[in-house]
């Protein structure tokens, strides 16, 4: 006996409507916690040099350093390399002038980083607290 024979049996479907709710509220979600970064630019006016385009030799200390890390204050050789040497050195080169020389660091290009800082330790043992560096015009 056949007892569900008249009974007709209904296909199964997906109700796709609360899945686009869901998906809306997510999408709501996302884009109200998302932040927006925004790069922005900085624009730098670098200054003009209108004053003359070099110093007075008097006012100024060279120290030079070899690329084997080796100083010369004014062209005269430091024997040793320790700062308060160094340091010594400058505070004897400077003299007491009026004006603090600016100290001109001079460095090899193969010099190593530690030798221009010890220059830096030392002028700034020594009471010189004016650095500069001397740099090389590139040819275009």
């Amino acid at each position: 006996m056949n007892f569900r024979r008249h009974r007709h049996r209904e296909e199964p479907e997906i109700n796709f409507i609360p899945l686009i709710d869901l998906l809306l509220v997510i999408l709501i979600f996302l884009m109200v916690t998302t932040t927006y970064a925004r790069f922005s630019e900085l624009e730098v006016n670098l200054p003009q040099a209108s004053g003359p385009a070099e110093m007075q030799k008097d006012s100024r200390l060279r120290v030079d350093i070899s690329a084997s890390g080796s100083y010369a204050v004014d062209g005269e050789a430091v024997a040793g390399s320790d700062v308060t040497q160094l340091g010594e050195r400058l505070k004897r080169q400077a003299g007491g002038k009026s004006p603090a020389p600016v100290v001109v660091i001079n460095a090899d290009a193969k010099a190593s980083h530690q030798a221009v800082v010890t220059v830096m330790e030392a002028a700034r043992l020594a009471g010189l607290l004016q650095l500069t560096f001397a740099t090389q015009q590139g040819t275009p």
